[in-house]
């Protein structure tokens, strides 16, 4: 297996700490992506990759120059997928906010990564997708306002993102998944007694019906999720980005995978943010981070 390209992150949070921790006695094949002032006791490894870095590391504190070395580690490790050196990129938490303010238009690591590797729309050519030993989840919508996700809620993206899922959970997986969709409303609408969005919903699951693709729903999405960490489902399309991961995050925080379907290379990331309030203290738990490396190993 060619080694995986690991990225620090936004140096001011917990990136260079959990991957530190996650790569003692770890037999995975690794390069580090980041900047050698900021990253501590791993900066000594040769595995570890250089992208500079001038400022004084404060821990917790938002900067572009942060930022910037962020967006330089994710630029130097997809190089080194581009070139054959490493197979999957697994990337420690960025700042959206540090990222911003170094430049970059997008909200975060998804968006960045699709528009680097050409793919421009969401639920058509990529999405979020999120993996653990007990639920998996694919998000319609991500990073937009709550009454813009409903508003984007439509059977052609519906229809578009089951397609793409049904393609990458069998490249991960050498088998078809069985689809659930979660409804909108509480108990799914009720037949359209609490809202219309459901026939929408219903629609979608149609014309992925209709292609092949084993769907169904909308189911209540009170309900749907436990159906599927039970057995029921391989995956739940859920229609707004904290729908799937109160989930995720209740059930597996410390085993869940956030993963980029739809991109050249497998992505890989933890589901968790910067955690800016524990940085720098030593005490950051490297077990979801370790889940990730195994993960990604097992799949690369």
């Amino acid at each position: 297996m060619k080694p995986l390209a690991i990225t620090l992150g936004d140096p001011s949070g917990i990136g260079a700490e959990i991957v530190a921790k996650a790569l003692v006695d770890s037999n995975v094949p690794a390069w580090v992506f980041g900047s050698r002032r900021y990253a501590g006791e791993i900066a000594g490894s040769e595995r570890f990759i250089d992208v500079g870095g001038t400022i004084p590391l404060r821990h917790g504190v938002i900067d572009a120059a942060y930022g910037r070395v962020a967006l330089s580690s994710i630029d130097a490790a997809i190089d080194a997928i581009e070139r054959g050196d490493c197979s999957v990129l697994v990337t420690a938490p960025i700042h959206k906010q540090a990222i911003a303010a170094a430049g970059s238009p997008f909200p975060g690591h998804t968006e960045l990564l699709a528009a680097r590797a050409g793919l421009s729309r969401y639920a058509h050519d990529y999405a979020m997708y999120f993996e653990s030993p007990r639920i998996r989840t694919v998000l319609l919508t991500v990073h937009v306002p709550l009454r813009d996700a409903i508003d984007a809620i439509e059977a052609k993206n519906i229809a578009a993102l089951a397609r793409l899922m049904w393609r990458e959970f069998a490249r991960l997986h050498a088998r078809t998944p069985r689809i659930a969709v979660a409804g909108l409303n509480p108990h799914a609408g009720e037949g359209g007694r609490f809202g219309d969005e459901e026939a929408i919903i219903a629609r979608g699951v149609e014309l992925a019906l209709a292609e092949g693709i084993d769907i169904s729903g909308p189911h209540p999405a009170d309900t749907v999720f436990r159906s599927a960490s039970l057995g029921s489902y391989d995956v739940v399309m859920a229609m707004y980005h904290d729908q799937g991961l109160i989930a995720v995050k209740t059930l597996d925080f410390e085993q869940s995978v956030n993963v980029t379907i739809g991109l050249p290379y497998l992505r890989v990331s933890v589901d968790h943010g910067t955690a800016f309030d524990i940085a720098g203290k030593g005490i950051a738990d490297p077990a979801p981070m370790r889940y990730a490396l195994e993960w990604a190993a097992r799949h690369a």
